[in-house]
């Protein structure tokens, strides 16, 4: 599997990367981006198997980097790992077409069973 995680911020995609890993997706190659701008571009290029993103980030959005892909490469699946989890954010991820949407704080066992269903 090959991911792009995608936040402003490196250390929370070191966490990402690292609760991946602790999931048991060890062999997953990771590109990391630093907003949606840089995944977009990284997308594209790769056409990765899964992107996770934040949904706050400088640059582009999450939320603007799902409806591009969306438009531009609509087989490449994207869901949000972020620190917001309201109702209505939720809403706004799955109909724009999310795979899912994780709130921080989260664990290893969340991402299984937030992220298998979606490998099978």
């Amino acid at each position: 599997m090959r991911v792009i995680v995608v936040d402003d911020s490196r250390v929370m995609r070191q966490i990402v990367i690292r609760t991946l890993r602790q999931a048991g997706y060890g062999d997953w190659e990771v590109t990391e981006a630093s907003n949606g701008a840089e995944a977009l571009e990284l997308a594209l290029a790769q056409q990765p198997d899964l992107v996770l993103s934040d949904w706050n980030m400088p640059e582009m959005s999450g939320i603007d980097l799902l409806r591009r892909l969306t438009v531009a490469a609509p087989d490449v699946p994207l869901g949000f790992v972020t620190s917001e989890g309201s109702p209505q954010m939720r809403e706004l991820a799955a109909r724009e077409g999310a795979l899912f949407l994780i709130a921080k704080p989260f664990t290893p066992d969340v991402f299984r069973s937030t992220i298998d269903p979606f490998l099978a």
